[in-house]
């Protein structure tokens, strides 16, 4: 009988340390492998290996387009065991040009638009390199990197790449791993080649001076940069901050006082439709009553075109408004997390970012001037053996046409070493003429020469760091403003100023009538409707008129409900007068059991007397009632079975209140004995007798020696003598004078 088979092993393990075990090990892959590029070359593993998968289908700039299912499938199976829509969305982004400054893939096909339309399907599109991408692999086989086994071990990959071109800060960089995240703006590649060439010349130079050269983000799609230079120095010295980035537009003049703005550049990342879409949305919900229509008109460059409904806006109030409500002003947040040159993630600031660079060149040059050494060691040990030959060519031929082992008698006759008698037995016939003696010779003195100088260079820091700096030269050469890549595209502006755009700039001012029925149905008629012209007004069957305001439509309209609670709505929102209009309740939050009590247009720095059935009320100043949403903004808190009934204009000079009943009793007091309150339920103003069943009604500020008016038959009537009503707050107060209205009301 066979002895069973031994058993895995099994450890006890509490759940949680096995959990935290592994996940702080998912959490490392991300960052390491997923997330956070590196500082030295500013790709992340998937970018790594699809640059070199090209370079190893050599798809370079002066090379045919090869279809990118072809290099999505050799980065797959070679060195990049995910998805291939993964892969392939990410060789779709480094060929847009409205999403990488400098794009590394050369893209033929649809590669998506900055629409947010996507990509064509792989086995439709062809890539290869572009410059960018070569100067980032350049030296790449000199030895100059480190490279490690793939996933499967069949194959090597590099650890990071050469990187000629500072593609990190160039480029930018975006991701979100594990309990951390980057976000990098792309920038000028010629003004960081300035930074950095002054940092080679003064290392100890500070942030506030690179900012000298490096003025700050340079996007795809252009746009301004809407920040102080405050702001941009802090935000490079810290690593993290973020900046405003606005669109950049033109007035266009279309005579007679009228003009259209044309958007000539949008915010990094915004897309195009999706911005157009919210302007249509807040031109149809007359969030922007200014507007009248958007168009696109956009070619190969953008160009959208806004429609003012008057010229009367000034064209820059009109856009900071834009900027509020839209994505035509965002912000792009600046967070430094990269893996630095021991694959540690930490933020850097931008000095620590440009160093890094800086010093991987140095890696780099040290690392391939090595390798030239050594190859030209090599080559000399063999040029040093053909010249032997040269010498001595007629007993070199003798040994190898005589001698049995011809490799050992040549070592033994000449001091020759292996890799010099290999070359000597390998030698063809045609190179044994003069000539080639003398080319020989003259590729010696010219390795020799060139060993002399890279150990020279090798053993100066001066020379290594000047070498450099020509390489950056060369970099801004090919990349720099000169060439149409490197242009400068965004502006870098100032921050915006504070400015509130008053509500009344945005809309065209016009005179209406708000008209709202008994049933609560409210309208906005076009001028201002004399009485007769109010009385033919038609309403729904079995409703009828009960308020009818005139007013501006850049006026603010006031609505005081029995809940004590004020609402506001602009006058410019309300429904059209054709029709019977809408209901009030659609338009604000008014709950089924409250009414209408007040509807008045909104003057600044006026007040109010509000009051309730109980008898209590207080002086409110109006602008304190105005709501910020549909809710509305409670003012007169009214207890259980109360309900504000009155709200009425406080007049200039008025010293007296009159409140009345229904019980029709008037009491008469002085001004100076209600209080001004923002908020609360007031004092009282008239006292009814317990289980009276009295409420009430209203409320009037007047001038005493002017007399107290009141309707009276088809007029008005205005009573002196009022001696009989005037007492002290919360009096009862005396019956009302003959020819007081029924409705119990002072107007």
């Amino acid at each position: 009988m066979s002895e069973p088979a031994l058993k895995g092993e099994i450890r006890d393990t509490r759940l949680a340390d096995a959990l935290s075990e592994r996940y702080l090990s998912y959490a490392m892959s991300t960052i390491m492998s997923r997330s956070l590029p590196d500082v030295r070359d500013g790709l992340k593993p998937v970018h790594r290996r699809l640059l070199y998968a090209m370079q190893q289908l050599k798809l370079d700039p002066k090379s045919g387009f090869k279809k990118c299912a072809r290099v999505v499938g050799d980065v797959m199976g070679k060195y990049h065991p995910h998805g291939d829509m993964s892969i392939y969305d990410a060789m779709v982004r480094l060929s847009q040009d409205f999403a990488v400054r400098y794009p590394l893939i050369d893209g033929q096909g649809n590669f998506g638009n900055i629409d947010g339309d996507n990509a064509a399907a792989m086995r439709y599109t062809e890539a290869r390199m572009t410059a960018v991408a070569m100067a980032i692999l350049d030296g790449i086989d000199q030895d100059t990197v480190d490279f490690r086994p793939t996933y499967d071990g069949e194959e090597d990959e590099p650890t990071v790449m050469p990187s000629n071109f500072p593609n990190l800060l160039a480029n930018g960089a975006a991701g979100i791993a594990v309990g951390m995240a980057t976000s990098i703006p792309p920038h000028n590649v010629g003004e960081l080649c300035d930074a950095f060439k002054h940092l080679i010349k003064y290392p100890n130079a500070t942030i506030d001076k690179l900012v000298e050269f490096i003025q700050g983000p340079d996007f795809p799609t252009g746009g301004e940069v809407a920040e102080t230079r405050d702001a941009i120095v802090q935000a490079y010295k810290t690593g993290r901050g973020g900046f405003r980035v606005r669109a950049k537009w033109v007035k266009e003049d279309l005579g007679r006082g009228t003009y259209q703005i044309v958007i000539t550049e949008i915010p990094y990342q915004v897309q195009k439709s999706k911005l157009i879409e919210k302007i249509a949305e807040l031109i149809t919900n007359k969030k922007l009553p200014i507007l009248t229509d958007i168009r696109d008109e956009s070619a190969e460059d953008i160009r959208v075109v806004l429609e003012p409904r008057t010229g009367k806006v000034e064209p820059e109030m009109l856009m900071e408004q834009l900027y509020r409500l839209t994505d035509l002003e965002s912000r792009f947040s600046l967070n430094m997390n990269v893996l630095d040159a021991d694959n540690t993630p930490r933020v850097m600031n931008l000095r620590e970012v440009l160093r890094a660079f800086l010093d991987h060149r140095m890696v780099v040059l040290q690392r391939r001037s090595n390798y030239r050494l050594g190859q030209i060691a090599h080559r000399l040990e063999v040029l040093g053996g053909m010249l032997v030959a040269y010498l001595n060519l007629d007993e070199v031929i003798r040994i190898i046409r005589e001698e049995d082992n011809a490799k050992a008698a040549l070592i033994e006759a000449f001091k020759l070493t292996d890799v010099q008698v290999e070359a000597i037995l390998n030698m063809r016939l045609r190179q044994l003429r003069k000539l080639e003696e003398m080319e020989i010779r003259t590729e010696n003195d010219a390795l020799v020469g060139e060993q002399a100088e890279l150990t020279a260079l090798l053993g100066d820091e001066d020379k290594r760091w000047a070498t450099i700096t020509a390489e950056i030269n060369t970099i801004k050469e090919n990349f720099g403003p000169k060439t149409e890549l490197g242009k400068r595209r965004t502006v870098i502006g100032d921050a915006p100023t504070a400015v509130v755009v008053p509500l009344e700039a945005m809309i065209e001012r016009e005179p209406i009538t708000v008209v709202s029925s008994e049933k609560g149905w409210i309208r906005a008629i076009k001028g201002h409707l004399t009485e007769e012209q109010i009385k033919d007004l038609k309403y729904k069957e079995g409703d009828k008129g009960r308020f009818a305001i005139t007013a501006q439509t850049t006026d603010k309209l006031l609505v005081f409900a029995t809940n004590g609670r004020f609402y506001t709505i602009g006058c410019d929102k309300l429904p059209g007068g054709r029709g019977h209009g809408e209901p009030l309740r659609l338009m604000v939050d008014l709950p089924n059991d409250a009414d209408v009590t007040t509807m008045l247009v909104h003057v600044p720095g006026r007040k109010l007397i509000v009051a309730s059935d109980s008898g209590h009320g207080f002086i409110v100043p109006e602008d304190e009632v105005l709501a910020q949403t549909k809710n509305g903004k409670v003012v007169l808190n009214v207890g259980a079975g109360a309900e504000a009934t009155a709200c009425t204009i406080l007049p200039e000079g008025a010293d007296s209140i009159a409140a009345i009943g229904s019980n029709r009793k008037i009491v008469i007091f002085p001004i100076d004995e209600m209080p001004e309150m923002t908020r609360g339920k007031g004092v009282i103003l008239q006292r009814y007798k317990k289980g009276g069943g009295a409420v009430l009604r209203d409320v009037k500020a007047f001038k005493l020696e002017d007399g107290l008016s009141f309707p009276f038959g088809s007029g008005w009537r205005t009573e002196t003598e009022l001696i009989r009503w005037q007492g002290k707050r919360a009096g009862a107060g005396a019956l009302a004078p003959r020819g007081f209205p029924t409705s119990n009301k002072f107007s």
